[in-house]
């Protein structure tokens, strides 16, 4: 079989009906395709195997994170030509949410049918692969319980300080940073991001601040140092919760923050003055965000303010066919379900909060995605050996992917900054949008 290269792209292109636009090299040295394009680098028969036991993106994940799979060349351009594959394009050849093509749905097409029993002659015998060490396993528990949430944030935080701070840099701040200059380093431009959520809060000395799903300690940790608020930080990672008492403990604030291993649902004590929500609420599920939204309500005080940092998706034009991505369900992040940021701003205005601005940082998390990306590839030795081929292989993918899809605007990160108005109906909110400058109560 020497000329498997060959034999894939032409099974490809009959099957999209059309040229396949990356070059491929087979396990048996053939090659195939374009000479200038990136390569797919097929290095054994079991990644079609995997391909055609799972048709689609978790065929291709799985492929990948077992190193069945890898890709020669530019990464980014890659993955922009597999999405032109992958998803539905309209007459503005712009991907269309909503109108993702599944594998799956291509092969009940008599035509491409026949090409998979093609395709299986060419993958050879065998049972289907197992799935990567890496995949998550079955989740016990009701979706989005107590328990099932914190085995699903495990999944994905405790794999270890030391390979976050390889991809995250010094700043350990895994979410969206504020790029306010071109040239801004990432821990300037986190460090921007940490303020801008200080100053929307409009944070004073000796206030009450609840960070929901503070990961590393990075908010409370500023807040507390340039603001001097006493901050109650909390996190389902006991990794996370480990790594930032320690920082709080280098710090000398351990009198003005509490680092707790604790769900949202379980926070009892306040009224707070201000919450921040960075990257957390991603993991509360569509059908118990009006509880998420209205527990934060009922934990401030009257005219504390709530700012929610989240990752939002294009709406559907049906929402009940949404379905979840399964290689980011599957490896990245368990059970995690994204919304519109229309249906977030509901769900607050639902639950009490008066919504007073919303800020679209769509680009600023491209540009973030590609510098961890960066960190990653830096130093990419020291990941593999501290998380494994495998789980390296999975950050690379996702934050790459990611990037793009912030980039061709399949997804999206807005800032909602909402208040908890008093009896009389004043929001303690200035008349105009202060930014830069403080604002004031």
């Amino acid at each position: 079989m020497a000329d498997a290269a060959r034999r894939m792209r032409d099974l490809a292109e009959k099957a999209l009906r059309g040229p396949f636009p990356l070059r491929i090299r087979a396990w048996d040295g053939s090659e195939a395709g374009p000479p200038d394009a990136p390569t797919l680098v097929m290095r054994r028969r079991r990644a079609l195997r995997r391909l055609l036991w799972k048709p689609g993106e978790l065929g291709l994940a799985r492929a990948w994170v077992a190193g069945d799979l890898d890709i020669e060349g530019d990464l980014y351009e890659a993955l922009d030509l597999i999405a032109g594959i992958v998803w539905d394009t309209g007459e503005d050849g712009a991907p269309h949410p909503g109108r993702f093509r599944r594998a799956a749905d291509l092969l009940r097409d008599p035509h491409t049918y026949r090409l998979a029993r093609e395709a299986l002659v060419l993958a050879g015998p065998g049972l289907p692969p197992s799935p990567p060490p890496e995949e998550a396993r079955r989740r016990f528990g009701p979706l989005h319980s107590p328990g099932r949430d914190k085995q699903a944030i495990s999944h994905h935080y405790d794999v270890g300080n030391d390979f976050y701070e390889r991809v995250l840099g010094p700043s350990m701040v895994y979410s969206c940073a504020y790029w306010e200059h071109p040239d801004t380093t990432l821990e300037e431009a986190q460090r921007a991001k940490l303020d801008l959520v200080c100053r929307k809060l409009a944070l004073r000395p000796d206030q009450t601040l609840l960070d929901v799903g503070c990961g590393w300690g990075s908010m409370v940790l500023h807040a507390a140092e340039h603001y001097g608020v006493r901050a109650v930080g909390i996190t389902l990672s006991t990794e996370q919760a480990a790594y930032a008492r320690k920082r709080v403990a280098e710090a000398g604030l351990t009198d003005r923050i509490d680092i707790r291993v604790q769900d949202y649902r379980a926070v009892a004590d306040g009224p707070y003055d201000a919450i921040s929500s960075i990257g957390m609420a991603e993991h509360v599920g569509r059908d118990l965000y009006r509880e998420y939204a209205a527990h934060l309500y009922g934990l401030l005080r009257p005219g504390g303010r709530l700012l929610n940092h989240q990752i939002a998706r294009r709406p559907w034009a049906d929402e009940e066919a949404y379905h979840v991505d399964e290689f980011i369900d599957r490896y990245v992040f368990p059970d995690g379900e994204l919304a519109p940021v229309g249906s977030t701003v509901s769900r607050l205005e639902e639950a009490g909060f008066e919504v007073r601005d919303v800020e679209a940082l769509r680009e600023h998390y491209a540009l973030t995605l590609r510098a961890w990306v960066r960190n990653l590839e830096d130093h990419w030795q020291e990941a593999v050996r501290l998380a494994g081929a495998g789980r390296a292989r999975v950050w690379r993918l996702y934050m790459a992917a990611s990037a793009l899809s912030f980039e061709q605007n399949r997804i999206g990160v807005n800032q909602v900054l909402a208040v908890r108005t008093r009896p009389s109906g004043a929001a303690g909110m200035p008349p105009a949008r202060p930014w830069p400058e403080q604002l004031k109560a």
